[in-house]
């Protein structure tokens, strides 16, 4: 859009206007694709399908979101982009926004945030001002306009200065599910997320620096640069639990991205066509060892053990002829598949025609002059097809598995040298289930039949997956993520110190390993925009004993906080809890009341005693119903603009080990925007006692 001439009249009216009609013309767009006559345009109906389907898509990615600024940010260019010289080169003016708006005669009234041209907003400085003249910030109450602030990057008279609506927009309470950054994408969040779609790359990012909105911005972005590829191939994000995924799943949508799959790792492996679904649950030292990588190991050598050596020829009758295929060449065959190491299905599928391609051999040497034909019809052969079946048969996934962890001796046979006797011993069932139907799956039980699965036959791959709280997963979950985008490239998304899980990752170098994705750029973000000064420092003196590698987070906010630790008697607990619900609810925005999973109960009890509507994680907070009540096993991930701790103490020892239980008070105690209150009636971990 080329640059006007000075606006002497209210800029902020101008403005206004701007943003008006970019609506009517965004509401133009969409008229025309609702318009659009499809009758006798598709071949046949799977087409006509197809295509009615694109053009629904279209219409809701045209949707203007009332609530939702259309733009955010302009761009004044002193020259015109991509100009080879400067002498002459007119220069441009942009309104950056979610999505792209043009008006009657195509030209562009609103820039997508992940246009080339768009990039300056987020990396343009006083001491690179990549030909920007002036960066106007825009501010909305509502979906209103109703400030604007400049920076005049190219001016040397001016100061580097903190952007105030900046500021303001990363403190704005939130209520509901959680919403795009688009407006305060940061130099350092940017770089990561217009990285290539070539590579993979691991983020390291401790509490409040946006690493899931990088990764959930990086989907929209390589939607938006490699459109066609990721439209074949298929992106999919990958979450800790559903009510991380609710939380979650609004923000693409807003980008008008809406084809990207969301799932937990649970999600993926379940197999309920096999009747493998999740029944029961492990020990902790059950569900580390079957989270191990050496079970690949145990599984492939189970599998393998189907295969038969032959000790009998196969003899093929054709018309008057007889065609015998030695033992010994059957086993030949037999052991080159095997020396290939090619998944178990694909050389159950070539063995036949391996043999065949025996038989026509000696067909050729007795005279005769066999084609394919001729090969297809001896591979589909009863003699054929009975060898195959005796040699290398059909192998169910979940009943290998069923086998392996049922029977003792199945087990020692092909975990020796992998698995030590008590290591067996703590993985195989107590009471065996007797089919797969009625056998009690854990989680970690179907990663394993997953594995076996793709041992037989191979996963599909996607173009992309983001896996986000990927600290959690073990070895073996991360190659069940890592067959999901085998061919594709991944972001992996996460903080070493809020691993909560027995298993959980020591290095991301090792989990990229596990992954499949060995090399991949490792990317630490350690400046926060979410958590207050004082409660990230509070919190961060665990990090010495959960992560000792990790460096401790900073803020960029400029308010310290609501923070108070506070100490009350055993018997006062359930009553302070609740005067601080009180107090937190006189703020605006959302509160988080996290607590040990044990005590959510008698919480929920005095909360509705006291006549405070509550909701559980999942549930989406409105204006009327501002208070969660969360267990602390399902924190990680969300944030509520103020936060009250019951007993941290508690937290603790409500997992197996102090490590894990100080992770998942790290977790707790970071999940605050603006406020954060501990309670407690027992003494605090000796950490935060000092």
């Amino acid at each position: 859009m080329p640059s006007h001439a000075p606006d002497h009249s209210d800029p902020l009216a101008r403005e206004r206007a701007h943003l008006t009609a970019s609506r009517a013309a965004l509401r133009v767009m969409r008229a025309d694709v609702e318009a659009l006559d499809l009758r006798d345009v598709a071949a046949n109906w799977v087409n006509a399908e197809a295509l009615h389907h694109q053009v629904s898509e279209r219409i809701k990615a045209l949707a203007d979101l009332a609530d939702t600024p259309l733009f955010f940010g302009r761009l004044d260019y002193l020259h015109a982009p991509g100009a080879e010289t400067a002498e002459g080169a007119e220069g441009e003016r942009f309104y950056i926004g979610r999505r792209h708006v043009h008006d009657a005669d195509g030209d562009p009234m609103v820039i997508d945030w992940r246009a080339p041209v768009s990039q300056p907003f987020y990396q343009a400085s006083k001491k690179a001002p990549m030909d920007i003249g002036l960066r106007r910030r825009f501010g909305y109450t509502g979906g209103e306009l109703t400030a604007y602030e400049d920076e005049r990057l190219s001016d040397p008279t001016e100061d580097e200065q903190t952007s105030k609506l900046l500021q303001s927009e990363i403190e704005r309470p939130r209520v509901g599910p959680m919403r795009d950054i688009v407006a305060t994408i940061q130099p350092e969040q940017d770089e990561i997320v217009r990285q290539g779609i070539g590579g993979t790359i691991c983020v390291q990012g401790a509490p409040g620096t946006g690493k899931t909105a990088v990764g959930l911005h990086r989907v929209a972005y390589l939607l938006y640069a490699h459109r066609e590829r990721l439209a074949r191939s298929g992106t999919l994000v990958i979450g800790p639990n559903r009510s991380f995924l609710h939380y979650i799943e609004q923000v693409l949508p807003a980008l008008g991205e809406l084809q990207v799959a969301q799932a937990t790792v649970e999600d993926l492996v379940t197999r309920p066509s096999l009747g493998a679904v999740t029944r029961g649950t492990d020990s902790a030292d059950a569900a580390r060892i079957k989270g191990d990588a050496r079970l690949a190991e145990v599984l492939r050598r189970a599998l393998r053990s189907y295969v038969t050596r032959p000790t009998e020829p196969c003899v093929v009758v054709r018309g008057s002829r007889r065609w015998r295929v030695p033992a010994y060449e059957l086993e030949e065959i037999v052991e080159e598949l095997l020396t290939r190491d090619i998944r178990y299905g694909a050389a159950r599928e070539a063995l036949p025609r391996r043999i065949a391609h025996a038989v026509l051999v000696r067909m050729e040497q007795s005279g005769e002059a066999p084609d394919d034909r001729v090969q297809d019809a001896v591979a589909r052969n009863p003699a054929v097809k009975a060898a195959v079946k005796a040699i290398w048969p059909p192998v169910d996934p979940a009943k290998l598995v069923l086998r392996l962890l049922s029977d003792a001796d199945f087990l020692a046979e092909h975990a020796d040298g992998v698995l030590d006797a008590d290591e067996q011993k703590t993985v195989l069932w107590a009471k065996p289930g007797r089919g797969v139907k009625s056998a009690k799956w854990s989680p970690a039980d179907l990663v394993l039949i997953d594995e076996a699965a793709d041992l037989i036959e191979r996963t599909s791959s996607l173009g992309h997956v983001v896996l986000d709280e990927a600290q959690d997963l073990s070895p073996m979950q991360y190659r069940a993520v890592g067959r999901r985008c085998s061919t594709g490239s991944a972001t992996v998304l996460g903080d070493i110190a809020q691993g909560t899980t027995p298993w959980a990752t020591a290095s991301w170098e090792e989990a990229l390993v596990h992954l499949g994705k060995e090399g991949a750029g490792i990317e630490e973000l350690t400046q926060g925009f979410r958590v207050p000064r004082e409660v990230i420092a509070y919190a961060s003196r665990l990090l010495p004993a959960i992560a000792p590698g990790l460096s401790e987070a900073t803020s960029i906010r400029e308010a310290a906080g609501d923070f108070s630790v506070r100490a009350v008697d055993p018997a006062d607990l359930d009553a302070a809890v609740i005067a601080a619900c009180h107090e937190a609810l006189t703020h605006e925005g959302s509160i988080g009341l996290i607590a040990a999973d044990a005590r959510i109960p008698a919480l929920a009890q005095a909360l509705d005693a006291a006549g405070l509507t509550h909701l559980t994680p999942g549930e989406e907070t409105s204006a009327e119903s501002r208070l969660t009540l969360v267990p602390a096993t399902l924190a990680k991930g969300l944030e509520y603009d103020y936060v009250v701790l019951d007993e941290p103490a508690a937290v603790v020892d409500g997992e197996p080990d102090e490590r894990t239980g100080l992770r998942r008070l790290y977790v707790a105690l970071t999940r605050a925007v603006s406020g954060l209150t501990v309670i407690h009636g027992a003494p605090l971990p000796e950490r935060l006692a000092t």
